[in-house]
């Protein structure tokens, strides 16, 4: 076997030192660009490859970030997730991913184990709104992002920084548009209260209803966990109503089909007699057959800005207040809530 060619080598083969390869091969400055391509030539004629193991010990970083996700089940997280692998790739680092299940020992241990594999820094999208392990990490200053989720402890938004949605004006444009579709009774499905995604979807439904003198009707709130099948469950629960809705905003895509699925069972016609809108528009939302109106948002888009957010801190390139992104959701109308039917023209909105 061959033995591994080193910058050493190079160096030598070049005539130069190694300190000057290493310059070429990190496109550093101070380098004649005879000289540089004279080393890159050599480089490709030998096939280096770079000794990572080495050069993060060298410089301190493993080149590897960590992702911690709720489940991979939500069809929203791959999504996501392909943003943030993409451009942590364009910029040079690997992802290793972990899942928390929504529990916060998990949570712990996928912190651990991160940490343990020396990640330079860790993404989260799993995020409870109190979060002792993001606020641990804030303490420590450990460098983290939080993506689509957030942690309203004031040291965590002092230190950390987010990338999200706005979702409290995505629940107003929700509910509102039901809301001028002609529809009183609305019901929510909402998602985990322990998620920021939950409470200020809701909240923002909530504000929907007030802005349009509406009195909110607490028993047509019911709590999901952001999957289909509580979805499921509470398209069956809204249906053994006395007086049931004639119209579900459910907080995330999943649980939205997952009231779908219920209402279908049921012989009801969506929309003809039930409306439904969801949020996030994961992918095959939009397929003929499901069609579903749905709040939009930049998944890809909010990944990319996370990672460049957790990079420019690892890398030292910015310095001072920590960034809070909110991208602007989109009203996304198909065919589950019946605008099409109806063919109502839609007034510019109230303000919130």
């Amino acid at each position: 076997m061959k033995n591994r060619v080193t910058i050493k080598d190079i160096a030598r083969m070049a005539n130069v030192s190694h300190t000057t390869v290493s310059r070429a091969l990190n496109d550093k400055s101070r380098i004649r660009n005879e000289t540089k391509e004279k080393i890159l030539a050599i480089v490709r004629e030998l096939n280096y490859q770079p000794n990572f193991i080495a050069r993060s010990l060298v410089m301190r970083r493993s080149r590897t970030l960590g992702l911690i996700i709720t489940t991979i089940a939500n069809p929203f997280y791959t999504e996501l997730a392909l943003g943030i692998e993409s451009t942590a790739r364009s910029l040079g680092y690997n992802i290793i991913l972990s899942f928390t299940h929504s529990d916060l020992s998990i949570e712990k241990e996928s912190i651990d184990m991160l940490q343990g594999k020396g990640v330079d820094g860790i993404i989260f999208s799993s995020a409870h709104m109190d979060d002792p392990n993001i606020v641990r990490l804030a303490e420590e200053e450990f460098p983290i992002a939080l993506v689509n989720r957030r942690t309203y402890h004031p040291m965590v938004k002092e230190r950390v920084d987010y990338v999200g949605v706005d979702n409290i004006l995505g629940g107003y444009l929700a509910v509102e548009h039901l809301i001028k579709l002609g529809h009183q009774k609305i019901g929510v499905m909402g998602g985990s209260s322990e998620s920021s995604v939950g409470f200020e979807r809701l909240e923002g439904g909530k504000r929907a209803m007030e802005a349009y003198g509406m009195e909110p009707m607490t028993n047509y709130f019911l709590e999901g966990d952001f999957l289909k099948k509580s979805g499921y469950q509470g398209g069956m629960r809204f249906l053994e109503m006395g007086h049931p809705p004639s119209a579900i905003f459910a907080t995330n895509d999943y649980m939205a089909l997952g009231v779908y699925q219920a209402f279908i069972e049921k012989g009801l016609k969506v929309p003809e007699e039930v409306a439904i809108v969801g949020f996030n528009d994961i992918e095959f939302t939009a397929m003929k057959g499901v069609e579903l109106t749905t709040i939009g948002q930049k998944k890809y888009e909010m990944g990319a800005l996370a990672v460049k957010a957790l990079v420019e801190k690892i890398e030292g390139k910015r310095i001072g207040p920590t960034k809070e992104i909110f991208l602007e959701p989109e009203l996304v109308i198909r065919k589950t809530c019946g605008f099409y039917l109806r063919g109502y023209q839609m007034e510019s909105r109230k303000k919130i």
